[in-house]
């Protein structure tokens, strides 16, 4: 059996002259969480809609769980959990009224009432869905997306509207499924979230992968540089530093006293994310570097 559920190797998807993907290789091993990141536009959807089969690719190599998804058929289908932004739920039925029917179209579905208790509805299980919460209903978007014992999962903003507390819940059903082996690929706006549940992380912006790597240490050396922030002119500043404690005595001196809000921070997935969509965003819109330089002291 391969060790990767995932190969993509020069995808690309042009729509007449407008490329939205451009040259993008990556590779997910069985078992992973990959967070796939990017802001809107940026091509990651159209990538994961390609690796579920909605969509053909212009060019490129993608094989998902060792078949080519432009090509797999019921089969491939049956191995794979999809759980999208939004779904053509039917509300007139009970939550496990839905389950059961999604269960008869896999060979080898989880129990009903398990997969009703993991998703934390028991006490919904006879409950119209048109009844339900919007984070209740998301939690019937899981468990449909989990019914048929996937051995991948595809999330795309599976806690876009949970409350905060909703969302902590919803992380413990995903690690649940990660403990049994599941291999989840996730795409959230929530950079928390990626960073607490994904394994590796890749960003992709204009269509181009800008980086992967394990959510430790993400974006490479420049990641691990502390970065001072502070207060001056009622504007706020940071700046990277190999030592950030000889840069704030000397910036202190500058000013002739401490700055205001002065703090010294390794950076976030959340930082180097931002950083990495701004420089391309930099890079593709006369002016933005400018401003962006401005902005940075």
């Amino acid at each position: 059996m391969q060790t990767q559920a995932v190969r993509v190797r020069n995808l690309r998807k042009t729509y007449g002259d407008r490329t939205v993907v451009d040259g993008v290789s990556f590779e997910i091993e069985r078992g992973e969480t990959f967070a796939l990141l990017g802001p809107n536009g940026a091509g990651k959807s159209t990538t994961v809609e390609i690796l579920e089969g909605y969509r053909r690719r212009t060019g490129g190599d993608v094989e998902v769980l060792g078949v080519d998804p432009a090509t797999g058929g019921l089969d491939l289908k049956a191995r794979l959990g999809i759980v999208l932004q939004s779904t053509g739920q039917s509300g007139l039925v009970t939550v496990r009224e839905q389950l059961r029917q999604f269960a008869g179209f896999y060979p080898d579905p989880r129990d009903v009432d398990e997969v009703i208790a993991a998703v934390g509805l028991e006490a919904q299980a006879k409950t119209r869905i048109s009844k339900l919460s919007g984070g209740q209903q998301r939690r019937v978007d899981v468990a449909l997306g989990i019914i048929g014992r996937p051995e991948l999962l595809f999330l795309d903003e599976p806690t876009t509207g949970f409350d905060p507390h909703a969302r902590r819940e919803f992380w413990e059903l995903i690690r649940r499924l990660q403990a049994e082996g599941t291999t989840i690929v996730l795409t959230t706006h929530y950079l928390d979230e990626a960073a607490q549940l994904a394994d590796r992380v890749a960003v992709i912006a204009a269509g181009r992968l800008q980086a992967i790597g394990p959510v430790a240490g993400f974006g490479g050396d420049a990641a691990r540089v502390p970065v001072v922030r502070w207060v001056e002119d009622g504007m706020p500043r940071h700046e990277r530093s190999e030592d950030p404690f000889a840069f704030a005595t000397a910036l202190a001196a500058r000013l002739g006293a401490a700055p205001a809000e002065l703090e010294i921070v390794r950076p976030s997935l959340e930082d180097v994310y931002l950083e990495l969509v701004g420089e391309t965003t930099a890079d593709a819109v006369p002016g933005a570097a400018v401003q962006k330089k401005g902005a940075v002291r």
